[in-house]
């Protein structure tokens, strides 16, 4: 059970290793790009190729659903950000129950938004954990967990496939020992849990009062959704990548552009100066910050936010 494209390599580790996927359930396909097409979910797409079967219910909730799921008599369900809740009847259906790749170090930022949270509050190690689920929210037992770096300049989408790149591998290493019952799942500690919240719109809009360092960890954290975003002459500004600079902004009040010898666009911050790398003016496409900073030359001096 999955959806987005970075699902794909569990449902590929699963297969290559010999399991048999007796089905692939995905959410229901949706309009994508300009022309508002209906496109299959990359799960869907992925489990067509391998030409398995593929269920797209709305909800789980509905009795004929669950009959369905308890016909196809499954060993185990593995999960990986499908996208919808698991009832109670589908959570006892496996004989050796449901099994859910999260992409964070459990009982660490359970919930919607882990990746973009631990980048954005200055983690430099995270993890991915394979779980047994219950009804709870991401506190089930764990039954196997694998740590990593965060890389300095990663960003929440680089980060979130290679966590379920790691999670596929960890998940298929596990499950002969799972099935076998020769691993014993770990309860989590309640007391050390974090919990995320599903992010906004309105949590892209940078504050330029915060520092140098907690706006850069947003521009990667935020990225693709919902984006790091500001205002400039009454447009949306996206900052795609920056980082911070070891100059100081001066006396300049946050949210202040200016050049430097290093950067030819820095904003000031509330602690310490940005220089943008890359962003994009609303209705223009991506830009290198030089392009953009000699195509709009009055960006130099600029307030942004306003």
């Amino acid at each position: 059970m999955g959806t987005p494209a970075f699902a794909a390599p569990v449902l590929d580790a699963l297969v290559e290793a010999g399991h048999e996927v007796a089905a692939v359930y995905s959410r229901p396909d949706r309009p994508a790009g300009r022309g508002k097409r209906t496109a299959p979910t990359p799960i869907k797409a992925a489990a067509s190729a391998r030409g398995l079967p593929i269920c797209q219910p709305p909800s789980l909730k509905p009795s004929a659903v669950c009959d369905q799921i308890a016909a196809l008599a499954p060993d185990v369900i593995v999960v990986a950000a499908y996208g919808l809740l698991l009832t109670r009847a589908v959570l006892d259906t496996p004989a050796h129950s449901c099994l859910n790749i999260h992409p964070s170090l459990l009982p660490r930022f359970r919930g919607p938004s882990p990746v973009a949270s631990a980048i954005v509050e200055g983690e430099t190690v995270t993890g991915v954990t394979v779980m047994q689920m219950d009804e709870g929210l991401d506190s089930g037992p764990v039954v196997a967990q694998l740590e990593t770096e965060i890389g300095a300049d990663e960003t929440a989408d680089a980060l979130t496939a290679r966590l379920f790149e790691l999670g596929a591998g960890l998940l298929v290493e596990a499950l002969p020992d799972w099935a076998a019952g020769r691993i014993e799942a770990r309860a989590q500690d309640d007391a050390l849990a974090t919990t995320t919240k599903m992010l906004t719109r309105e949590d892209g809009r940078i504050d330029w009062t915060m520092s140098a360092d907690a706006i850069a960890r947003r521009v990667r954290g935020y990225t693709p959704w919902p984006g790091a975003y500001t205002r400039w002459r009454g447009r949306t500004l996206k900052i795609l990548a920056a980082s911070p600079m070891r100059q100081s902004a001066g006396d300049r009040a946050p949210g202040a552009v200016f050049e430097s010898a290093s950067a030819p666009i820095c904003v000031a911050a509330g602690d310490g100066a940005l220089a943008v790398i890359r962003l994009q003016l609303e209705g223009r496409r991506p830009a290198s910050a030089r392009d953009f900073a000699l195509g709009n030359g009055a960006i130099i001096g600029a307030a942004l936010g306003s």
